[in-house]
């Protein structure tokens, strides 16, 4: 009889553990569904970010950002829900489950442990940009030639690391200082990221300027709270498709005056 009900109360323990573990993951209900069952995406963006995303003229955010957003909210039959964030809150925002969605991250290991990322779908670089009519097509062409740059930034370090003996770098405290070089001609080139480059090719100088080779090429993905495959997978095919049929590249060309690079 004891032995009867010790088995009976053993199984019984079981069952309830058992069932607990079932409530327990049906509590945590995928992301995916949650989206869908509220028809809203809550995505944080950088509200002065131009081109990738700023505040129009009717102040409403437009940009490469808020295109592709909204292509995304489209494919997934929901409504786009825009928060601005900072560098400094938008993974916490992320990761408190405040947000479904960051976009323009770049992708680091450090960051790969805490959020997972999705497939590439902006272009990121940094360019020595010049005018079409001067040769320069590597690091050692700049031997000889002026360049701008904004004073202690990643554009600095990199130019700074390649540029030969012989290279004239001039130094100035923000990028304004250093566009108005560039398009007065008190220097013949100008190192900046696309987006800084973006303004610059929008007011079509006579120069023709262009990028003439890349310092770096790191390349913005968006980000989700990890563990969330079924939600990554359908932004990916999402971004896939809108790759596919040049919707990207349509992006591409209205913001940042180039096509989608190849690689992306």
């Amino acid at each position: 009889m004891y032995a009867f009900s010790t088995r009976r109360l053993a199984l019984v323990s079981g069952l309830a553990l058992a069932l607990g573990f079932v409530g327990a993951a049906t509590a945590q209900a995928d992301e995916l569904d949650d989206i869908t069952k509220a028809g809203v995406i809550k995505v944080g963006i950088f509200e002065d970010f131009p081109p990738f995303s700023s505040a129009g003229t009717d102040l409403k955010s437009q940009g490469y950002d808020i295109d592709v957003i909204n292509a995304l909210a489209k494919a997934l039959n929901v409504t786009p829900e825009l928060t601005g964030i900072t560098g400094q809150n938008r993974i916490p925002s992320l990761t408190e489950h405040k947000l479904n969605l960051l976009v323009s991250v770049g992708v680091s290991d450090e960051r790969k442990k805490v959020v997972a990322f999705t497939a590439p779908y902006a272009p990121y670089s940094i360019d020595v940009m010049g005018p079409k009519a001067l040769a320069v097509k590597g690091p050692a062409d700049l031997a000889g030639k002026s360049v701008a740059v904004n004073r202690g930034t990643l554009e600095d370090t990199s130019v700074t690391e390649v540029a030969p003996v012989g290279t004239d770098i001039q130094r100035f405290n923000d990028y304004n200082g250093v566009i108005s070089a560039f398009l007065s001609g008190q220097v013949q080139l100008m190192v900046v990221g696309n987006d800084v480059g973006a303004a610059v090719l929008a007011k079509q100088p006579d120069i023709e300027p262009e990028s003439k080779f890349q310092l770096l090429n790191s390349p913005s993905a968006m980000a989700i709270n990890k563990g969330e495959d079924r939600l990554l997978a359908k932004i990916d095919e999402a971004l896939a498709a809108m790759k596919k049929d040049g919707t990207l590249d349509a992006i591409s060309k209205k913001w940042l005056f180039i096509p989608l690079p190849p690689e992306l």
